[in-house]
């Protein structure tokens, strides 16, 4: 099997940091995996263990604990389910899967089955909102109610913004690593100051794991005429890979059933505290 990782000492740095931030949760999630076409997928499964199922994607070339962690707060309410995204940092296993096709939405009802879930509630950030579109596409009977937060596979931002603000700071600190250009190659995602435990984690991904630059693709309207399940968008006005003035419009074009949208304003892509407090305040009125 092809690996993700440059070298396994980075891999190693990574998981440890991944068990640390798991450890940190408020809410004690346990370790389980189930077997899918692609591969053995591990999921952290935690909160109330009567409640109706709710499935947590994270962000891309992130590890779980990061997004899980936003969505923490719903554990209260809810039994959920968060994989570690196959092919990403994590767990699971490193088969990189085809994120334009169908393979991540084949992938998502594997696990599913394996949990024994016919239908859930689902909430995906930024790639992880991508997942979620695609099998939105291909099983929409598969979902409940959707909430995606900044996701991926709806329009994206200027590639000179992103080249400006991303690309080229994260070259500069490949060229010339110092704490002080990794702080520069991360700015652009955030809108507040980056807590520690973050920006190590997006280093170590930056050092030893070969990124994945290939998001799902955008949804069409053709595409979206059999999906049918209630759905809140939240983007954010300043986030340079998927600005809300770009990915609003769309989503009400594309999304026949979209129940509300939120414009985060004056954010970022990595959402500070204030603006998670107002997303979970959003995701418990809508589900």
């Amino acid at each position: 099997m092809k690996t993700i990782y440059k070298d396994p000492a980075g891999k190693k740095k990574i998981l440890e940091l991944y068990d640390e931030m798991q450890n940190g949760l408020d809410t004690k999630f346990k370790s389980s995996y189930v077997e899918t076409r692609f591969g053995k997928t591990h999921i952290l499964v935690g909160g109330n263990p009567d409640a109706e199922p709710l499935i947590c994607f994270h962000g891309g070339n992130v590890v779980n604990p990061i997004t899980l962690k936003w969505f923490e707060p719903l554990a209260a309410k809810y039994r959920i389910y968060a994989p570690d995204t196959i092919g990403h940092p994590g767990k699971s296993d490193e088969t990189r899967l085809q994120p334009r096709s169908n393979e991540y939405a084949q992938w998502t009802c594997d696990v599913m089955d394996s949990l024994g879930l016919q239908k859930a509630k689902f909430i995906g950030p930024s790639y992880g909102g991508g997942i979620l579109i695609r099998l939105a596409a291909y099983a929409p009977e598969r979902i409940e109610k959707a909430v995606l937060l900044v996701p991926s596979g709806v329009a994206g931002g200027k590639i000179s913004n992103m080249m400006k603000k991303i690309l080229i700071p994260l070259a500069i600190y490949k060229m010339f690593p110092s704490d002080k250009n990794l702080y520069k190659a991360c700015q652009g995602m955030f809108d507040t100051e980056i807590d520690p435990e973050l920006l190590l984690q997006i280093k170590y991904v930056y050092d030893y794991v070969k990124l994945e630059t290939t998001f799902p693709s955008y949804a069409t309207k053709e595409e979206m005429e059999n999906y049918k399940a209630p759905t809140l968008l939240f983007a954010a006005e300043n986030d340079v890979f998927f600005p809300a003035k770009k990915v609003v419009p769309r989503a009400r074009n594309i999304f026949l059933s979209l129940s509300k949208t939120v414009t985060l304003n004056n954010a970022s892509h990595f959402q500070n505290d204030k603006n998670l407090k107002i997303i979970i305040e959003e995701i418990e009125k809508f589900f």
